[in-house]
């Protein structure tokens, strides 16, 4: 069975980075789908700016067209804080024990994953993949991590063509085209009054102009 994508993220808005990131680990990983699970209340962060129904039909619009793309809005309605291990032990439950599930993380998102909540279950739960910039030393990035993260890293390292021989707990890495476009730059950019057209896709940005989101400051 091939593996199935999990790519989360507060989406606020979707860019052209997020998309480019599921694109390549889809086609890297022989991916069947990506669902793509706009945050609700996410606990490492701020709340999201914009509330979820937006941020529901930016994604809807940024993927439209792409049959390997899947919106799943799970989490947006929680009353509470979402947490990835609850969503993917959901995921779980719903597409079976046999099936791979791949949890699709930027480097700086993985770098930082001892600090969530029951993080060692993500392995029990799915494989991960990380996405990294071309040409980054694994020296340097293994000297980044904190100690218990490198001993995973060291036990679960595998090759992304090995994540449909388990349902879970392999690790990969890949090189993805290094875009550096951060959803924080566009929200300064929208409320500065300049354009940051050719960042994100059209639709969502007539969407954002449309609906006054991310409205310049007085």
């Amino acid at each position: 069975m091939k593996p199935i994508g999990i790519f989360g993220g507060t989406f606020d808005p979707i860019h052209f980075g997020h998309l480019r990131l599921a694109e390549e680990m889809a086609e890297a990983l022989e991916l069947t789908t990506v669902r793509l699970i706009p945050a609700g209340t996410p606990p490492h962060r701020t709340r999201p700016r914009t509330d979820a129904h937006h941020r529901l039909q930016m994604v809807r619009l940024a993927i439209a067209g792409n049959p390997r793309f899947v919106l799943d809005d799970r989490e947006v309605g929680l009353p509470r804080l979402s947490y990835t291990v609850e969503t993917l032990a959901s995921l779980r439950d719903e597409l079976g024990a046999r099936q791979p599930l791949c949890l699709l993380l930027g480097a700086d998102a993985f770098l930082g994953l001892t600090t969530w909540h029951r993080w060692q279950d993500l392995f029990t739960l799915a494989h991960i993949a990380v996405a990294h910039r071309p040409g980054f030393p694994q020296s340097a990035w293994k000297d980044a991590m904190p100690e218990a993260l490198r001993a995973e890293l060291e036990a679960r390292m595998a090759h992304p063509h090995d994540l449909t021989s388990a349902a879970a707990g392999l690790l990969a890495t890949r090189p993805i085209t290094a875009l550096d476009i951060s959803a924080t730059h566009i929200r300064d950019t929208l409320r500065a009054a300049r354009s940051p057209r050719y960042l994100l896709p059209n639709a969502v940005l007539d969407y954002i102009q449309a609906n006054q989101l991310y409205l310049p400051e007085n």
